[in-house]
């Protein structure tokens, strides 16, 4: 797939996203036997709800066909969240996921495992869990000294008020997809 033609679906699309309030988050399109599948993941700081894929999905199926962006070959759309797996890599993904436990890989090695209690444009305070019956510690970690992260999924997530940074109980874990097959 040319990074050309991703770039340019992205052109056509993210304008579609963001009037619907969305951030583009992926562009994907990949070989699928005789058809193609196009991918587009869009996100909001409230989660991306099925009637939001599916009223986007279908502006993007007319934007696709007016612009011939994809040519005839038979093409599947799917439109769909991000998910609770997605990796973390824009601050707008950490701001999202405050009152979560992340953990993350860092540039200068090892791992760290911690609640967001606090988002800015530089980076992360952390609320690190004590070990072996010790308190929690708090941790500023900045942006660059973070290689990589993900939501860690909890199953007993503590509710608002008990040191979790807030949030509700909704794990945000839209796989809603709305398909349409050209």
């Amino acid at each position: 797939m040319s990074t050309t033609q991703i770039d340019r679906l992205r052109e056509l699309l993210e304008p579609l996203a963001a009037e619907r309030g969305m951030d583009l988050e992926d562009v994907r399109l990949t070989p699928a036997g005789k058809r193609r599948v196009l991918r587009i993941v869009v996100d909001t700081d409230e989660g991306v709800g099925l009637e939001a894929c599916a009223e986007l999905s279908r502006a993007a199926s007319a934007a696709l066909d007016a612009a011939d962006a994809l040519g005839s070959a038979p093409y599947v759309l799917e439109v769909s969240s991000p998910g609770a797996d997605r990796p973390l890599t824009e601050p707008r993904h950490y701001r999202r996921a405050l009152g979560r436990l992340i953990k993350a890989k860092l540039h200068e090695g090892g791992e760290l495992t911690a609640r967001i209690t606090g988002v800015d444009d530089s980076g992360l305070d952390l609320e690190v869990p004590g070990v072996k019956g010790r308190r929690p510690t708090a941790r500023r970690v900045e942006f660059a000294e973070i290689a990589a992260a993900r939501v860690e999924i909890e199953f007993n997530r503590p509710a608002a008020g008990d040191g979790a940074g807030g949030g509700d109980d909704n794990d945000d874990d839209n796989d809603d997809e709305s398909q349409k097959e050209a």
